[in-house]
């Protein structure tokens, strides 16, 4: 732990350094500036932001339908919000993406219902994903930025065996179990619509602040050594990883009439993973931090050369996003959010990989509000 702080405080500080002294540099120039010429005006910057929560609710009733159905509600709120501070030197952008909904269904619709209405209440969707970054232009398009980024969620997530009441709930996740704070010093190559990000100084910490996930080895890549914590109740909560980041993300505006869409790729490489994935040794000793799917085999992964192996072990992070205004408050809107993630076991038959969709109709409204100082 002492060495994540370090490391952590370490990154923290080499942007802070890096804000300074793009800062003095800056002071100086306008001094320089103020000789020549001295009734000239100091460079000022300018606040943008953008506010936008949403409410969306789905309400469907079936009562002595003759072609069925189950009743159902769900209700799901989301926050997005931008705020960019704009200056002749740099730009400081921060992002808030918050999620969090609810689903209740009636599973019996007959007229002996003996559970009551509405006996399934389960979690729709939850998300926490914070980000902010500081950026300066070097030459042309090319410039050099300081991200943070912490992604994590609201409650508990839960695996489900059954229906209705009777249905058994395991715990597989919560609040900061995961959660990830990522700080990237990146080389960065903007323009309008889209922006690509890349970094060979990359940290990630993974969080799991839970022991009842760490004893049902729902660790989340904190724990690196399968029978390390099992000897003892020392439980490790946090794991520093220290690797190559890319990041890629398009936004345009009315790419036809009226349709905006989003994408962005994450892709991190842990330099350290190579050594506790242990490849040779898996078979030996019969263990390993890795569950397969049903149609993987260790023997195929063997054949694996250097560039496979290392996109095996490599964490994708993608997402898309599709939204079409009828009208200055309504919208239609598609997401799709797929991860790649080794260190995660899998609930269903898809071993490693994450998916996420959602398709919807949506009430928001809209608070902008430039400033200028």
């Amino acid at each position: 732990m002492k060495k994540t702080f370090v490391m952590m405080a370490a990154l923290l500080a080499g942007g802070v350094m890096m804000a300074a002294t793009a800062d003095t540099l800056g002071v100086a120039q306008v001094v320089s500036m103020a000789d020549d010429a001295p009734d000239a005006p100091k460079p000022a910057g300018k606040w943008t932001t953008l506010s936008t929560p949403a409410l969306k609710i789905s309400e469907h009733m079936y009562q002595n339908w003759s072609s069925s159905g189950n009743s159902q509600i769900d209700i799901t709120g989301t926050f997005f919000g931008n705020y960019k501070y704009s200056h002749p030197r740099f730009v400081w952008d921060n992002i808030v993406d918050l999620a969090y909904g609810y689903a209740w269904q009636d599973l019996d619709n007959s007229k002996n219902d003996s559970l009551g209405r509405f006996e399934t209440h389960r979690k729709s969707t939850d998300k926490i994903d914070l980000t902010s970054a500081i950026s300066w232009k070097a030459y042309k398009d090319w410039g050099a930025s300081f991200t943070a980024n912490f992604k994590s969620q609201f409650g508990n997530g839960y695996e489900y065996d059954g229906i209705g009441q009777s249905a058994n709930a395991t715990l597989v996740s919560s609040f900061l179990a995961p959660g990830y704070l990522t700080t990237a010093l990146s080389f960065e190559h903007k323009r309008e619509n889209w922006t690509v990000s890349l970094s060979f100084l990359t940290g990630k910490t993974t969080f799991v602040c839970n022991d009842s996930l760490i004893q049902n080895d729902r660790t989340y890549g904190v724990i690196q050594k399968d029978t390390a914590y099992k000897t003892n109740h020392n439980y490790t909560h946090a794991y520093f990883a220290l690797g190559s980041y890319v990041k890629a993300m398009y936004l345009k505006k009315d790419i036809l009439p009226n349709l905006d869409l989003y994408a962005r790729a994450e892709l991190f490489y842990d330099y350290k993973k190579s050594k506790n994935m242990a490849w040779s040794d898996h078979m030996s000793d019969g263990s390993s931090k890795y569950t397969l799917s049903d149609d993987e085999e260790w023997a195929d992964l063997e054949k694996f050369g250097w560039l496979k192996k290392r996109a095996f072990e490599t964490d994708l992070d993608f997402e898309l996003k599709l939204d079409y205004r009828f009208s200055k408050n309504i919208s239609v809107n598609f997401a799709l959010n797929m991860k790649w993630d080794t260190d995660f076991s899998g609930m269903g038959t898809i071993g490693h990989w994450q998916l996420y969709q959602m398709a919807g109709l949506q009430v928001f409204f809209n608070w902008k509000t430039p400033k200028a100082n």
